[in-house]
């Protein structure tokens, strides 16, 4: 049965991937007012790349496919300053939006299926994930660790490689695990990834 909702979403430069972490300050009143809503009710919002536009003014213009976002952590330091960190849910596709008046996106959205968990471990992969953990530190990825889980590695090493958010985008909208892990090993290699880990390891 199709899952279809309606989310608030907040364009960003950066692509948010399930069970990722994202920091944010909120400070526009539309955001806010979206963050006291969400905290109120225990509701997620959706959060997708730019596809045309600017974080900050005008709405901008989607991509379509985002992730929900669920607040684990906040503070006000001021007023009308949220500090935020939130955690990637699920994955959503954008049907249609529409704007309200304080300049709010309102998607509605079809959720998703889960990544196939059931996928083949690539061991470059799964090489310079730990390798990249090792030297930054069990804190630098969301936990648990889960370097034998396909799904986890899979995401966790499209949040960290020095790529565009294309490409991130890219690898956000692949549901088939082992097709993510396969264009993982591919940017690997042109990026000359795999041969820098190992010589500096």
């Amino acid at each position: 049965m199709t899952d279809v909702r309606e989310v608030p979403l907040f364009p960003l430069g950066t692509v948010l991937f399930p069970g990722g972490l994202l920091p944010l300050k909120v400070f526009e009143q539309r955001y806010v007012d979206m963050t006291k809503a969400c905290l109120r009710d225990g509701t997620p919002f959706g959060v997708c790349l730019i596809r045309e536009g600017q974080e900050i003014g005008q709405p901008a213009t989607p991509q379509s496919t985002g992730c929900l976002a669920t607040i684990e952590q906040w503070d006000v330091p001021h007023p009308n300053l949220f500090t935020l960190v939130a955690r990637g849910g699920d994955r959503f596709r954008v049907l249609d939006t529409t704007v309200n008046s304080s300049g709010l996106i309102i998607g509605k959205v079809e959720m998703l299926p889960q990544a196939s968990a059931n996928a083949e471990m690539d061991a470059a992969c799964e090489e310079v994930l730990r390798l990249a953990i090792k030297r930054a530190g069990a804190d630098s990825v969301p936990g648990p660790i889960q370097l034998d889980n396909p799904v986890w590695v899979s995401y966790r090493l499209a949040e960290i490689l020095p790529i565009t958010p294309q490409e991130k985008q890219a690898l956000l909208e692949i549901t088939d695990t082992d097709a993510r892990m396969a264009r993982l090993r591919d940017l690997l290699l042109t990026h000359g990834i795999i041969e820098k880990v190992r010589k500096n390891k």
